[in-house]
């Protein structure tokens, strides 16, 4: 695992990368209700998403959905599938600001409370089809529905 201090670093490494950063995020279900959260940081702060975040060195995309669920939220859960794979890539000019290659997953409730964090800085368990309702990170209601659609498949 990266140090804490290894762990900033690397945040300031997330603009203007030399490649793209893996990463996950997963969208957890709880009586029908998925978890999004307002992001407190760069990039896209202020807007609601999914919990997730960088995938670290020796890491499997499973143990990064795990362990960034729950430092980001406080929140254990199981997955159940794959969802589908985004890769936003916001431009500066002609030089790349940041592109990262997202694994996203569903997953199901096990517990824990949602909490606040230094990524997320408000919480809430919603209808997937009210994030339209909300300010989202680019492809989130999109994002949302294919999840919707597996878990209820999955039931």
């Amino acid at each position: 695992m990266i140090s804490s201090g290894a762990a900033r670093l690397a945040a300031d490494d997330r603009l203007y990368p030399e490649r793209p950063i893996l990463a996950v995020s997963v969208a957890v279900f709880r009586d029908g209700q998925v978890l999004v959260g307002r992001r407190a940081r760069e990039p896209m702060i202020g807007r609601f998403t999914l919990p997730g975040g960088v995938v670290e060195l020796g890491e499997t995309l499973a143990e990064a959905v795990a362990r960034e669920l729950f430092e980001e939220v406080g929140v254990e859960a199981e997955i159940v599938a794959f969802n589908r794979h985004v890769e936003p890539i916001f431009r500066d000019g002609d030089r790349i600001r940041t592109h990262f290659v997202i694994a996203s997953f569903v997953a199901r409730w096990t517990r824990g409370e949602a909490r606040v964090s230094e990524e997320m800085d408000a919480l809430r368990w919603i209808d997937p089809l009210a994030s339209a309702t909300l300010p989202t990170t680019p492809g989130l209601a999109e994002i949302l529905k294919s999840a919707q659609r597996i878990e209820r498949e999955l039931a």
